[in-house]
């Protein structure tokens, strides 16, 4: 069988959210801020994130594996706000925070941290109800609409991100190689620079180059989003060879359109070829965490938490496994 960790976001407090996911065969979770129930947009992923603190995340771990869960990824709690990501005050004392969040990461054994470096917007969408097969509902991205929207006022330019990007890694990445974490960085959602005013780095195969090559280790990595990849107009096989043992974090979806308007789609009928993607995955060895994610929402349930309902990623944990399955009998 694959060594890859097929994971799913779960909330951080138990419910039968963790025991369907048991059901499901699913062995691995993200304790996520989503599931909890922040908003799209919201502005970062602080909300509902996993706390810092050793001995909280320690019952937090161990909460999980009394059902059978083991976490192999969390993301940044709230070490991080736009005063890292923009340079601001306070920004020392938040990277000492993340530092000492890794280090006990480290010690509990979570392999892997995800985190973005979208300021002052999370992930984005305009629509949250965009009917798909059967009236299922789907998010959208429309750029036109968005840009219709209040202009932020953020005094810094995509080279003052590059510049406080650059001196978050080399204070954190040495960390992390002594902690024996590794640090996925998430692809801006949309893709895009400006976003109502606001610059954005992290939009394009090439600025991962420059995050890769501005500080090398094998901790400084990615989490390979393959819709924010899609979106970007990229060739996901390829891109999946070509960053290889770089690609920490797997998110397995898709998306149809384009980085100024999309819609999240089914991943057994989307644009990509997910055959193709896993076989890729399979050939540069990736052993990491895999998850389903921003899947459609289904007869029954209530669309509360758009992508992030139970049902889709129900199909795409079986569709996923199938795939692992073809690619493995080759």
């Amino acid at each position: 069988m694959s060594d890859i960790k097929l994971t799913l976001a779960l909330p951080s407090g138990p419910d039968d959210r963790w025991e369907l996911a048991r059901q499901m065969g699913v062995e691995y979770a993200h304790p996520h801020p989503a599931m909890g129930g922040a908003g799209l947009g919201s502005g970062d992923d602080r909300p509902g994130d996993v706390s810092t603190d050793y001995d909280e995340l320690l019952r937090l771990v161990n909460a999980f594996e009394n059902v059978g869960l083991e976490v192999p990824v969390v993301g940044p709690g709230g070490s991080m706000s736009d005063a890292t990501r923009l340079g601001l005050e306070g920004r020392d004392a938040e990277i000492d925070e993340l530092c000492q969040h890794i280090r006990n990461c480290g010690a509990l054994g979570i392999p892997v941290l995800t985190y973005s470096w979208m300021t002052r917007f999370w992930w984005m969408r305009t629509d949250q109800r965009v009917p798909l097969r059967g009236n299922s509902l789907s998010t959208e991205y429309d750029h036109d609409q968005s840009e219709r929207g209040p202009v932020e006022d953020v005094d810094a330019t995509e080279e003052d991100l590059w510049e406080n990007l650059q001196y978050f890694l080399e204070r954190v990445v040495p960390v992390a190689e002594e902690a024996g974490v590794k640090l996925a960085l998430h692809p801006d959602d949309p893709p895009l620079s400006p976003v109502r005013g606001v610059p954005r780095i992290i939009t394009s195969p090439e600025a991962y180059d420059r995050v890769l090559e501005s500080y090398p280790s094998d901790a400084n990595g990615i989490s390979f989003c393959q819709g924010n990849f899609a979106a970007m107009g990229a060739d996901i096989p390829a891109m999946i060879r070509h960053f290889g043992e770089n690609i920490h974090y797997v998110h397995f979806r898709d998306v149809e359109g384009d980085a100024e308007h999309f819609v999240e789609v089914w991943p057994d009928e989307g644009p990509t070829d997910m055959l193709e993607a896993m076989r890729a995955y399979h050939e540069i060895g990736f052993d990491g965490p895999m998850r389903p994610d921003h899947l459609p929402s289904m007869q029954g349930e209530s669309n509360e938490r758009p992508g992030y309902e139970m049902k889709g990623r129900l199909l795409a944990v079986g569709y996923m496994r199938g795939l692992l399955e073809a690619v493995e009998s080759e």
